[in-house]
């Protein structure tokens, strides 16, 4: 559940632009000019400033307002999950407190919701394929068959991943999911 939570903080706080917590910053950018050619992304010079472009998968202002607004109007029934709508702060347009579980659901069942009409399809459909992933490594039941397609599976969707993010999004927790399912094989599920 925490590599869930950090997982589920990282996309949020990127593709939101949330200020100080994104992973797409200045220091990002440089180190994609430097090493990578994604023309999408250099940095702007524009005498002594310099800004960053929007990225693909980064939401406009209103579109961002639009999410905040969305999960201030969610309620789940008594004991489903937190009320996520007592931490969104629709003015400033920030999430305040969110604990494991509650990234758990939102990862899981939330992140293709609420991004849906927003994002790019592709961009989408990868962070679709990082919300199954979690949901299905979580059910109760799992047979061999399954565990080797989702081993395949979680590699192409980290690889997809890493072309539509900065490398600085990428540390030890997103690669983790990788190895989860061998620790599945070996040991069961927990």
């Amino acid at each position: 559940m925490h590599i869930e939570k950090n997982m589920f903080e990282n996309i949020f706080n990127t593709v939101m632009d949330v200020k100080g917590k994104t992973k797409d910053n200045i220091k990002a950018r440089l180190d994609l000019a430097l090493f990578y050619n994604r023309k999408n992304m250099e940095l702007v010079c524009d005498g002594s400033r310099v800004a960053k472009l929007r990225a693909s998968f980064m939401l406009e202002k209103n579109a961002q307002l639009l999410v905040y607004k969305w999960l201030k109007s969610m309620c789940f029934p008594d004991g489903h999950a937190l009320n996520i709508s007592r931490l969104v702060n629709t003015e400033e347009c920030k999430i305040y407190g969110m604990k494991s579980h509650a990234c758990h659901m939102f990862m899981q069942k939330r992140i293709p919701l609420a991004f849906r009409d927003l994002l790019p399809k592709g961009i989408l459909d990868a962070l679709m394929e990082i919300s199954h992933f979690f949901r299905d490594i979580c059910s109760s039941k799992l047979n061999v068959d399954h565990i080797e397609r989702l081993e395949m599976n979680i590699i192409e969707t980290i690889c997809k991943l890493e072309m539509i993010f900065p490398p600085s999004f990428f540390d030890s927790m997103e690669h983790i999911p990788i190895h989860l399912l061998y620790e599945v094989k070996v040991r069961g599920l927990v």
